[in-house]
């Protein structure tokens, strides 16, 4: 049998027996003869319709949503949630014995009112200032208690203590050498749901998609290793949603912390929805040398751009050189002149002209 089936039983006897003697009330008598039957017997009947129907809507469907609730919530939010409500009844136990002193109705109404709202200022105090009281008692949470999530403070605003890491920015492996360089200070967090794309995308057929997966793991378990700021595997998931891109994004809401990322289009998304996104394109962009029209620099012409007798060549960091007439240079180092920068979506793109 399952619970739900139990409970339909359950809810059936009681509101049955509920049917039972309302039907007593109305025959006025709780004597069982044909009169009576007849005023007791369709309240009962319909009673036991009642609880069967409405059971699991009492029981096991709030039972469900307070166990997909719990589970999207951290060690830390429940350990201060609990506390919290401890701290809240004791406060409003300290409380009743005055209060039930009052007149009636008053004095049986008031403390029952008072636990409710002890034990709910009591959860949001905690959960709401968690890292100041952890901080009180130690500079950090215990390490198995980290506390990824972000101090609920100021509305809309964004805490930096944790940093999410999408599949695309695992693969591309840029992060890891970032976080060397000591630029990163917060612990780098990698929900399940995300190695497990990982994993499928290095278990796919297509061999393209299948190494570009087992770069993202290799990278993964390299950053575990060397990464100067911690990066942790966590079982955070959220239920309701099932496109890994879109729980990454309410996983960030829920935690107040940034994404990281180099997909355009959850950048965009994230961005939408009111989420910080730290994009490893956009960092890559703004720490390449500024180069401005006039100036000269040398260059290697390595191929043929798209126009008719344009060469293209790239600096150290990457950034595509677009020569003008550069086609007869093949091959060689020439100085160039710049004559326009221009920033797209892909990166910068310099233009430029032989200087001879």
């Amino acid at each position: 049998m399952t619970a739900a089936f139990i409970f339909r039983i359950i809810g059936l006897i009681i509101f049955g027996m509920i049917g039972w003697l309302l039907g007593t009330v109305w025959a006025g008598t709780s004597d069982l003869n044909t009169a009576s039957l007849r005023y007791i017997l369709p309240p009962a009947l319909l009673g036991a319709l009642v609880g069967w129907i409405i059971s699991p809507g009492l029981t096991t469907r709030p039972a469900a949503w307070l166990r997909r609730a719990i589970r999207e919530l951290s060690t830390v939010q429940l350990l201060a949630g609990t506390l919290g409500l401890v701290i809240g009844l004791v406060l409003a136990a300290l409380a009743a014995l005055p209060l039930s002193r009052l007149p009636f109705p008053f004095g049986n109404i008031l403390p029952t009112i008072v636990a409710v709202v002890f034990g709910y200022i009591g959860i949001t105090a905690l959960v709401v200032r968690q890292r100041d009281i952890f901080a009180l008692f130690r500079r950090r949470p215990p390490a198995g208690l980290l506390d990824v999530e972000a101090a609920a403070g100021d509305e809309g605003r964004v805490h930096d203590e944790v940093l999410l890491l999408d599949t695309s920015v695992i693969i591309d492996g840029r992060i890891a050498d970032v976080a060397k360089t000591g630029f990163i200070r917060w612990p780098m967090l990698v929900p399940r749901f995300v190695l497990a794309e990982l994993q499928y995308i290095a278990d796919s057929p297509d061999s393209l998609r299948r190494n570009r997966g087992r770069r993202g793991l290799e990278m993964l378990n390299g950053m575990q290793r060397e990464s100067p700021v911690p990066v942790r595997i966590v079982d955070m998931d959220v239920a309701a949603v099932r496109q890994v891109d879109a729980k990454l994004v309410q996983l960030a809401k829920q935690l107040d912390c940034p994404i990281v990322t180099n997909d355009y289009n959850l950048n965009r998304v994230a961005g939408l929805q009111g989420v910080k996104v730290l994009n490893v394109n956009e960092l890559s962009n703004a720490v390449k040398s500024v180069v401005l029209p006039g100036e000269a620099m040398t260059i290697r012409v390595i191929q043929e751009g798209k126009e008719i007798g344009q060469g293209i060549g790239y600096l150290d960091d990457g950034t595509m050189v677009v020569i003008e007439n550069g086609r007869r240079f093949m091959d060689s180092e020439i100085e160039v002149v710049v004559t326009k920068v221009l920033q797209t979506n892909a990166g910068r793109m310099i233009f430029a002209t032989p200087n001879r």
